[in-house]
């Protein structure tokens, strides 16, 4: 798997200092234009999944920009992932997106926000067990091959998958420390890492570390136990404080570390730029190929302020980098650390159960929806039990009520119609984590929760079923038409 690794990134161009970017959000070549402006002119720009159209036209409109790209819909942490729809109609788009943008590498968050039939809005890590390690290594392993396979048939270079370390919203579960659970991964596939400052962060944050010892020193231990030869791209984005009215800040929480979590709308706090100083500065980053910030939903004059302060302190520093690890070989793990791992490639038919048992664990254990059928206690990585209650009673909440969408502003009338009928809208959380649905369509939090909501009308307030019908059907053709506007010659409608 070393050996492998070291074959596909020696492969890989240096980038530099890049972003990572959505296609809409802001308006891509907006953007682009301001940059140009301000004379400041990225290495790279890594592009979000949109629609395999929009990605040609991406191409088509910046023909020698170097284009990465980050996926989304991929659950290589799941159990079933080869024989699901994620593993099947994603992959192939994903693919499709790879060979458009004719990207280097395909990244995607080591999370998921869709687990053995429940839906999330947003990520929530893997289970950090060598369970887990074991089966999401060979779900990687399978998802580079379905990736060389079609680039083979495309006739063009294979993109190396990276899987990037995700973030922790209040909480994490597990009995393997991350940067080992990673390791473990790295022993058994040939992948590459994103490491995400912001990510480390709510690490640092969220597993109670900030109690014991100073950022600085978390940051040194987790890093020189970090796979950091595997690291072959950086991302640094915002982080923001989450409140509702339900959710303040008590006098207590103001003198503990702020609850920031990942934000990519939110400024970049000058810690995190002190703390990619730190990791840039580190002995095993031999294979780094780009740094990004990533900016997506954020104003373009903030981008443009934030990029040009980023590459100011930064651009020589990771040009430094790149040079040292290009001249010379790349460091084993073995070699340097000592940290080779005796595991095994795969998991018994008996462990792979069990291992999709656990996953239901965990997802009653976030959401609390069912909480008699807990079978068995998945431990917290370290953080309080303060900290997943904020997640499951006030985020989760959030993501469904107002998250990707307002409720209220999405069906007024059928909202109406429920106050009148004194159906609270809180009782659509609970309907939502109610039973397991299987996955039938590429997954889109949007359309599926406008598919959830009517259910939820139609069962709670049938005399609505009309109108929610009415508003859902609105919904989905605005929804389309935003999403898809490329026309058949490549330019905006």
């Amino acid at each position: 798997m070393e050996s492998e690794f070291i074959q596909r990134a020696k492969a890989l161009s240096a980038l530099g200092a890049g972003l990572s970017v959505d296609v809409y959000s802001p308006d891509l070549l907006q953007l682009v234009d301001a940059l140009d402006e301000a004379e400041l002119h990225p290495g790279y720009l890594e592009v979000f999944k949109a629609t395999t159209s929009a990605m040609h036209w991406v191409r088509r409109r910046l023909p020698d920009m170097p284009l990465t790209y980050h996926g989304e819909g991929l659950w290589t942490t799941q159990p079933d992932f080869p024989q699901s729809n994620s593993g099947r109609q994603g992959v192939a788009e994903a693919c499709a997106q790879l060979a458009a943008l004719r990207s280097a590498w395909l990244n995607h968050e080591c999370a998921t926000k869709q687990m053995v039939g429940y839906a999330f809005g947003t990520y929530l890590p893997p289970l950090y067990t060598e369970w887990s390690a074991t089966m999401t290594a060979e779900n990687v392993t399978f998802l580079q091959a379905q990736v060389d396979t079609q680039a083979q048939q495309d006739g063009i270079d294979p993109a190396l998958v990276l899987l990037e370390m995700p973030p922790l919203t209040y909480f994490g579960c597990g009995s393997l420390a991350i940067p080992r659970f990673f390791r473990q991964v790295t022993e058994l596939s040939a992948c590459g890492l994103v490491l995400d400052i912001g990510h480390l962060w709510t690490v640092y944050r969220y597993t109670g570390a900030w109690r014991r010892q100073t950022v600085e020193s978390f940051v040194a231990e987790f890093l020189d136990e970090f796979p950091m030869e595997r690291v072959i791209e950086i991302h640094v984005a915002g982080l923001a404080e989450f409140q509702t009215s339900v959710n303040r800040v008590t006098a207590a929480d103001a003198r503990d570390r702020p609850y920031w979590i990942d934000a990519h709308g939110a400024s970049i706090p000058a810690l995190l730029f002190d703390l990619l100083a730190q990791v840039l500065a580190h002995p095993r980053l031999r294979s780094l190929k780009g740094v990004a910030l990533e900016v997506d939903t954020k104003p373009i004059a903030t981008i443009v302020e934030e990029y040009g302060r980023f590459v100011t302190r930064f651009e020589r520093s990771i040009t430094e980098v790149q040079r040292i690890g290009h001249a010379g070989s790349l460091p084993s793990r073995r070699a340097e650390t000592g940290y080779g791992l005796d595991v095994r490639k795969t998991l018994t038919a008996d462990e792979r159960s069990a291992l999709h048992h656990q996953y239901q664990w965990y997802v009653h254990r976030v959401t609390a929806c069912d909480p008699q059928s807990i079978e068995g206690e998945l431990s917290l990585l370290g953080g309080s039990p303060e900290d997943l209650s904020r997640y499951r009673d006030c985020y989760l909440p959030h993501e469904l009520l107002h998250w990707g969408g307002e409720l209220q502003d999405m069906f007024p009338k059928t909202c109406g119609l429920l106050a009148e009928a004194g159906v609270p809208l809180e009782q659509f959380v609970s309907a939502w984590f109610s039973r397991p649905r299987p996955e039938q369509d590429d997954y889109d939090f949007f359309l599926l929760k406008i598919d959830r909501f009517v259910e939820f009308v139609e069962q709670w307030c049938p005399k609505a079923a009309q109108r929610v019908g009415d508003e859902a059907r609105e919904l989905r053709d605005a929804y389309r038409a935003a999403n898809e506007p490329i026309g058949s010659v490549g330019e905006r409608v």
